[in-house]
């Protein structure tokens, strides 16, 4: 497993890993004619990986005999009531790869570059419903700090909830 920054050129492998991982993590959670109707192709424009500020969206991804197999996203919070954080924007597995490790080990880089930022707690949102992702985070020392959201993500309205971690160097 090779853990590295993502480059432009790595937006449609990238968006390929996202879109297959909510078509099955969501597959009961959002509409089945919505998550079919998301396009890896789309996606991949929206993707930007060249933005050298490391405050603003940065993503790194996993690779596995040369092939983009998950990725996670960091930024500065965009919490407004949590501005001195860190935030996991995104962390995503191809559905074929989990239980690998992949996504314990995207995980631990996200929260070190994080603390390389400065940031000594870090926060996420998850789906509401996503149980499987809940039991990760919370095996991963994140704690549901009871607040919760609706937002618009892709033009789907979803429910969130809100999970907090103090982050430590190892």
């Amino acid at each position: 497993m090779l853990i590295r920054p993502a480059v432009p050129e790595d937006a449609l492998a990238v968006a390929r890993v996202h879109v297959s991982a909510w078509q099955a993590a969501y597959r009961t959670l959002l509409p089945d004619e919505y998550l079919d109707r998301l396009s890896a192709d789309e996606r991949a424009q929206k993707y930007d990986f060249s933005n050298p500020d490391p405050l603003t969206f940065q993503t790194i991804v996993a690779e596995e005999d040369g092939l983009i197999v998950g990725f996670a996203t960091t930024s500065r919070s965009r919490d407004e009531s949590l501005k001195d954080f860190g935030e996991l924007c995104a962390l995503y597995v191809a559905p074929e790869c989990w239980g690998r490790g992949f996504g314990v080990a995207l995980a631990a880089e996200a929260r070190a570059r994080l603390l390389q930022l400065g940031f000594s707690d870090a926060l996420l949102w998850v789906l509401k419903g996503n149980t499987r992702a809940e039991r990760f985070y919370r095996n991963d020392g994140w704690s549901a700090d009871g607040h919760e959201r609706t937002d618009v993500v892709w033009g789907a309205t979803v429910e969130e909830i809100r999970y907090l971690k103090h982050l430590q160097r190892n």
